[in-house]
């Protein structure tokens, strides 16, 4: 005579069934063919977001090239940095422009002369180069504003920082068109050089 088989029984083997392909997907299944399987389909997310984004660039290409030719005419116009391929040039071009400057004001150093000049040297790496020089100036007070605007004022752009004017009791030789007593007058000059390629693809990554 056979075991009645009750509802329990059933529901038992049922359970227990389904814990053994439970088991047998987590232990055969899964790692060798889900998992695989998910990993490719990310993979393939990953790659047709990757060109999406490169077709998007280079549909864009054409804009972006037309916008920096524009920049680079702009910059060409108007240049703001110093056009000398390394700090030791720019330093000497600061100085000829130092000069041209005090030649302009009083021509011949009747009534301003350049007393010292000193490189400053920035062993600093920066992404911007600045070229400094350190000045120290004897001016009439009409000549030394006529040097700083043209020093401020012209091209390629020049800045003018730590400015000291002390009053001093002289008369220069032969003062045409120096006007209201003599300075002493200490500044930095500087300015800027194109950025360093280094750091701009640094910056592009």
């Amino acid at each position: 005579m056979q075991p009645e088989v009750t509802s329990r029984d059933r529901w038992l083997a049922l359970a227990i069934l389904a814990a053994v392909l439970a088991l047998a997907y987590l232990l055969l299944v899964h790692p060798w063919w889900t998992a695989p399987m998910l990993e490719t389909n990310a993979r393939i997310e990953g790659l047709r977001e990757r060109d999406l984004r490169a077709r998007t660039g280079l549909q864009q290409a054409p804009e972006v090239r037309e916008r920096l030719e524009a920049a680079r005419a702009a910059a060409g116009s108007a240049p703001g940095f110093m056009a000398e391929g390394n700090v030791q040039l720019a330093t000497s071009a600061l100085v000829q422009r130092l000069e041209q400057a005090v030649s302009q004001a009083s021509p011949g150093n009747r009534s301003c002369a350049i007393s010292n000049r000193q490189p400053m040297n920035d062993t600093r790496e920066q992404r911007f180069p600045r070229a400094t020089v350190q000045v120290r100036l004897t001016c009439g007070n009409a000549e030394l504003a006529a040097v700083l605007h043209s020093l401020e004022s012209g091209s390629p752009r020049l800045f003018v920082d730590n400015l000291n004017v002390l009053a001093q009791r002289y008369q220069f030789g032969g003062n045409q068109g120096s006007s209201g007593g003599g300075v002493d007058a200490s500044f930095d000059l500087y300015g800027y050089l194109q950025p360093i390629p280094a750091a701009v693809a640094g910056d592009a990554r």
